[in-house]
C-alpha cells in the first residue's frame, strides 16, 4: 500500500496516478477516515496523559475517593476510545490497499494491453501455411483431455497425457536449473496463503473481480502465483542491507478462477485454473531494484531465447498495470492460434518492480550499519509458467510432417526429441 504521509501531503499527485491507472479510488473518503483516526488518537493521547497524572499524584499517599473514581472513568473511557481507534486503523489500512502504486514516469499511458508498447522483437514465427493451434496438435498426438478435466473438476481444468505431461515436467526442471545457475536460491512454496498476505501482494481478494479460491471456514486461499508465498516469507523481518539483495526462484503450484476471462483467445492451455509456474522474487534496497527489474528481464529473454522462441518484449501502459506494479514489462510469445488462426503475440512472462508498496503492508524493511531502517523494494517475474511454455512449444515447433520437435535444451529433460 501507499505511505498516508505522502498521500496527505500529495494528494491531487494520486488523485491523478489513480486516473491515470484507471483506478476508481473514492480518496477523499480515505482522508476522511484518516483525519477521524488521528483526532481520535488525539484523544486516546490526552486520557493517557491524565491517568498518568493522576497515578503520579498518587504515588507515596493513598488516593483520594475522587481520585479513584475519576482514574475509573478514565479507564473505561480509554478502552472504548482505543478500540474505536483500532476499529479506525484497520478501516484506514483497508482502504489504502484500494489506491495503486506510484507508477514510473516512462510507463506508456493507455487503458489495456492494446496500449502496451512493444520494445523490441526477438525471432521470426517460421513458414507454415496451414498451421494448426495447439488444441488441434493436441488431439492428432493425444496429449490432452479437457472433456474429461471438466468431468472431474469443471470446465477450464485438464488432463495432460503421454508426452505433454512428460515436456511439462521438462519445462519446468529446466526453468529452475536455469535460474539456479544463475546464482538464485531455489524454494517451494505452499500452496495456501493467509487473506493478509494476499491483501499485502496488492489483491482486493473478495472483491466481485476476485481471482482466488477461498478455503471455507479459514483466512486461506490458494494461491494465483508464487510471488504471495513468497512475499510473507519475510514479513515482518528486518533484512541487513549488506545482506540485499535476496534473490530466489521459487516453484508452485498456482489456482486461479479467471472470472470473466473467456473468449477465443483464452483456448485450451491458454487461461486454465490450474497450473504450475517458476517465478523469480527479490528483496532489494531503494537504489537496487531498478537494475535488478532489467536483470529479471534478461534472464526471462535468456530462458526464451534458449528455447527458440520468437517473441516480443512490451512495456505496459498505465491501465494495464497490477495495483502493486509500479512498472512492468511483459514477453509475449508468438502463438499461431491466435486471431483466429491467423497467429499473434501472447503473455508468457511478467517482470514488475512494486517499489515499497507491498513492503510497507507487509512490514518488510532493511537496517543499514549506523541502525538506519527503510523499507525494501519487492520484485518479481515468470521463469516459465508451464502452459502458455507448452502453447508455444507445441505451436512454434510443429512440422510439415505432423510431428512436433522438442527444443534442443528440453531434449536431456524429457528424454525423447519429438511427438508423433
Amino acid at each position: 500500500m501507499i505511505d498516508i504521509k505522502y498521500l496527505r501531503e500529495h494528494t491531487e499527485d494520486v488523485r491523478a496516478n489513480c486516473v491515470a491507472r484507471r483506478a476508481k479510488v473514492d480518496l477523499d473518503a480515505i482522508l476522511k477516515v484518516d483525519t477521524d483516526y488521528n483526532v481520535l488518537l488525539q484523544e486516546v493521547e490526552k486520557i493517557r496523559a491524565d491517568r498518568n497524572e493522576i497515578a503520579n499524584q498518587s504515588k507515596g499517599g493513598k488516593p483520594s475517593e475522587e481520585m479513584v473514581e475519576k482514574g475509573k472513568k478514565l479507564k473505561e473511557e480509554l478502552a472504548a476510545k482505543e478500540e474505536l481507534l483500532k476499529d479506525l486503523e484497520v478501516k484506514r489500512a483497508l482502504l489504502l490497499h484500494a489506491i495503486p502504486n506510484l507508477t514510473h514516469e516512462a510507463v506508456p499511458d493507455g487503458d489495456g494491453d492494446e496500449d502496451n508498447k512493444v520494445i523490441r522483437k526477438i525471432g521470426e514465427p517460421a513458414k507454415l501455411s496451414e498451421p494448426l493451434d495447439h488444441v488441434a496438435l493436441a488431439a492428432k498426438h493425444d496429449l490432452m483431455d479437457f472433456e474429461r478435466g471438466a468431468k472431474v473438476a469443471g470446465a477450464k481444468f485438464y488432463f495432460l497425457k503421454n508426452k505433454l505431461a512428460i515436456l511439462e515436467q521438462a519445462v519446468l526442471r529446466y526453468g529452475m536449473d536455469f535460474m539456479m545457475r544463475e546464482g538464485y536460491e531455489f524454494i517451494t512454496t505452499p500452496d495456501v496463503a493467509k487473506e493478509e498476505v494476499l491483501i499485502g501482494k496488492g489483491f482486493q481478494p473478495r472483491g466481485p473481480e476476485k481471482q482466488v479460491y477461498f478455503i471455507e471456514d479459514s483466512d486461506l486461499a490458494l494461491v494465483g502465483t508464487a510471488e504471495i508465498p513468497m512475499l510473507g516469507y519475510h514479513m515482518n523481518e528486518v533484512f541487513e542491507a549488506e545482506l540485499l539483495p535476496k534473490k530466489y526462484v521459487a516453484f508452485s503450484h498456482c489456482f486461479r478462477t479467471e472470472s470473466g476471462s473467456y473468449g477465443r483467445e483464452s483456448y485450451g492451455l491458454y487461461r486454465v485454473h490450474q497450473f504450475s509456474k517458476v517465478e523469480m522474487f527479490a528483496f532489494a534496497k531503494p537504489e537496487q531494484s531498478e537494475a535488478i527489474h532489467l536483470e529479471f528481464l534478461a534472464m526471462e529473454e535468456k530462458f526464451w531465447q534458449s528455447l527458440g522462441i520468437p517473441y516480443q518484449v512490451v512495456d505496459c501502459a498505465s491501465g494495464d498495470l497490477g495495483a502493486s506494479d509500479y512498472r512492468r514489462y511483459d514477453i509475449e510469445a508468438w502463438m499461431w492460434g491466435r486471431n483466429e488462426g491467423k497467429g499473434g503475440y501472447g503473455e508468457v512472462t511478467s517482470a514488475s518492480n512494486c517499489i515499497d508498496y507491498q513492503a510497507r503492508g507487509m512490514n518488510i524493511k532493511y537496517k543499514d550499519k549506523e541502525g538506519n531502517k527503510g523499507l525494501v523494494h519487492t520484485l518479481n517475474g515468470t521463469v516459465v509458467a508451464a502452459p502458455r511454455a507448452l502453447i508455444s512449444i507445441l505451436e512454434n515447433y510443429q512440422q510439415i510432417n505432423g510431428t512436433i520437435k522438442i527444443p534442443d535444451v528440453l531434449v536431456p529433460y524429457c528424454g525423447f526429441s519429438e511427438i508423433g
